[in-house]
């Protein structure tokens, strides 16, 4: 299993080299070259399988066992999950009026984040321990990834992770969960930008290529393909569950809803369907509405400003993930993409190809969800059944509320609501936080501010600096990775 850049101009690498990669060199994001193909019979055989198995049989198909023996990956998946809450790692809760919610926030952050997260860092570690080497993580994030990317690898004495968090734009629970982390490899920075502009300075490092192979950058935002692998499981396991037989012709179809910011997750599902999951996909924004407006009229282009919303984790105006769902329906046409992307990085708008756009409004329904349309569905949903929504799991409820048809449906629910406060008010509801969360405001906080005017970059290559200089005093291996 070979990888291959969306836009053609890099060498094909490995799983290790996919991993270890932010953007691919020529701008592009790592996929694999060939989408393997699952029959009816394998289905079947999974219909049985736990969560955790899942995420394991499909890590298997994507990672050679040359580079990860099938007993290895198997336990490095098993200790990613040995922190989560539920036995089960994601739970499916069966609602009134069809609604069937997947909760994929049971582990240490409560956010789905976790679930691919925790295997990345075990996959990483496992290699650096290998190596004997050391790498430096840059990660931006608009709420969730920052604090479970944290979580992934605090305290490993090989990775030293720099996180850019927008100040003002996360929850405060989303942003004690960052700062409150007191160790030597974590290095939090809390940005006065929205999530588009904290992106700008880690895309230009990346784009320094002495300066990211000089001290071994990567990233761990859903450019890194070994997020969208482990967010495959998502579907299969949602399908499965919301089919009680598969012994019919042709399969049945199960809809999956899916929140959508940055498009890691809803990626994951084109890949699941590219699989042979029989699936229909939901792409659900809130007014940041890019996605739908690619969807519903080929316009793949920039509103004026990024709109401050309830579900804040989905405020984000360039999707980068879309990349890699335009390359796979436009069957890894990587000239086409380069040519689309680099338009786009222009003019900040294209207008889809008549071709491409059609197999994109074939693969994906779409919706936008306003602010009072989140607050309507989690009140909705507490009267029928006393159950709470984060604002982004909303979002997916209300678009299942505003369906006439009784399709069998799943809607992903990414967040626990305890870390929406402030939207939760908005809704009239008041949740007591859990233990965890309620310890965090007593807590010491640690974090750089980043001021407008500003040079952000150059902040980030002194900061990266100075982290590559301590480690290499303490006896740290700063080599290049190579192989």
């Amino acid at each position: 299993m070979e990888y291959v850049s969306t836009r053609g101009g890099a060498e094909a690498v490995d799983f290790e080299g996919a991993l270890f990669s932010g953007y691919a060199p020529d701008g592009g994001l790592f996929m694999p070259q060939h989408i393997p193909s699952l029959d009816r019979d394998t289905l079947q055989r999974w219909s049985s399988f736990s969560y955790p198995e899942l995420v394991k049989e499909l890590c298997s198909l994507f990672i050679t066992a040359e580079l990860v023996p099938r007993n290895t990956l198997n336990d490095l998946i098993d200790r990613a999950f040995s922190r989560f809450r539920h036995k089960d790692v994601v739970h499916m809760s069966r609602l009134k009026d069809g609604l069937n919610v997947l909760e994929l926030y049971h582990g240490v952050t409560f956010a789905f984040k976790d679930l691919s997260l925790s295997c990345t860092g075990q996959f990483l570690q496992y290699f650096l321990e290998k190596k004997q080497k050391h790498v430096t993580i840059l990660v931006g994030t608009s709420g969730d990834t920052g604090s479970s990317a944290i979580e992934s690898v605090r305290g490993q004495k090989n990775m030293d992770i720099f996180v850019l968090l927008p100040k003002g734009f996360c929850t405060q629970i989303q942003e004690l969960q960052m700062t409150t982390v007191i160790e030597k490899n974590v290095h939090v920075f809390a940005a006065h930008g929205n999530s588009d502009e904290i992106d700008e300075p880690i895309k230009e490092l990346f784009a320094d290529v002495n300066f990211a192979r000089k001290y071994n950058l990567m990233s761990l935002n859903s450019v890194n393909w070994s997020r969208i692998m482990v967010q495959i499981a998502h579907y299969f396991y949602a399908y499965f569950q919301c089919t009680p037989c598969l012994d019919t012709t042709p399969l049945p179809v199960v809809e999956i809803v899916v929140p959508t910011g940055g498009g890691g997750n809803i990626t994951a599902g084109c890949i699941a369907q590219k699989m042979g999951l029989p699936i229909r996909l939901v792409a659900v924004v809130n007014s940041n509405d890019i996605i739908h407006r690619a969807v519903q009229h080929g316009d793949y282009s920039l509103s004026e400003s990024v709109k401050t919303t309830l579900a804040s984790a989905m405020d984000i105006q360039e999707p980068y993930n879309v990349e890699r769902i335009l390359w796979l329906l436009s069957g890894s046409d990587s000239r086409l993409i380069k040519m689309l992307m680099e338009q786009f990085s222009v003019s900040k708008r294209i207008k889809l190809p008549e071709d491409l756009h059609r197999n994109l409004s074939e693969t994906l329904r779409s919706c936008s969800v306003s602010d009072e349309d989140i607050v309507r569905a989690i009140q909705r949903c507490w009267l029928e059944n006393q159950y709470l929504l984060c604002p982004h799991s909303a979002v997916a409820a209300h678009y299942h509320y505003s369906q006439p048809d009784s399709i069998p449906r799943c809607c992903l629910a990414p967040a626990s609501a305890a870390k929406f406060q402030d939207a939760l008010l908005r809704a009239d509801m008041v949740l007591q936080l859990p233990p965890e969360l309620t310890v965090l405001t007593a807590m010491e906080t640690r974090s750089t501010p980043l001021e407008r005017g500003q040079d952000w970059a150059q902040v980030l290559r002194g900061q990266i600096e100075a982290a590559a200089q301590q480690q290499e005093a303490q006896g740290g291996q700063l080599a290049p990775l190579g192989k």
